[in-house]
């Protein structure tokens, strides 16, 4: 079992900046990758960026350039450092941890980011 809290998200203006973060707990050793999705009101929930233990990234088009994933090993936890931020960025953005052994991908509870002026 794997545990997931995202915190950081908020209320920004167009232009802006949020970084979110996701501490994982429990069976994480056994973690193959880890990402940020986010659901938009009234639409389906899309992957935003994702990091492997290797260290690899991948982005959605609509935020290459504007939106970063990390990690911190130590601390067991994954940031989303979110820049120029855009209305259309508004959604709860939730945090998924990867186990490819049993195929199965953990999710967190969510945090809503909201990009208004």
């Amino acid at each position: 079992q794997v545990h997931l809290v995202e915190s950081g998200g908020g209320l920004v203006q167009p232009g802006g900046s949020l970084r979110l973060s996701c501490a994982a707990s429990g069976s994480i050793i056994n973690i193959d990758a880890m990402g940020w999705y986010r659901q938009p009101p009234g639409k389906q929930r899309e992957l935003v960026a994702r990091i492997t233990r290797g260290g690899n990234t991948n982005y959605a088009d609509s935020v290459k350039g504007r939106f970063t994933i990390s990690r911190d090993g130590a601390k067991n936890t994954v940031y989303l450092q979110m820049n120029t931020l855009k209305p259309e960025d508004t959604a709860v953005y939730y945090c998924t941890a990867i186990v490819y052994a049993v195929e199965y991908e953990y999710w967190g509870q969510g945090t809503q980011v909201t990009v208004s002026s």
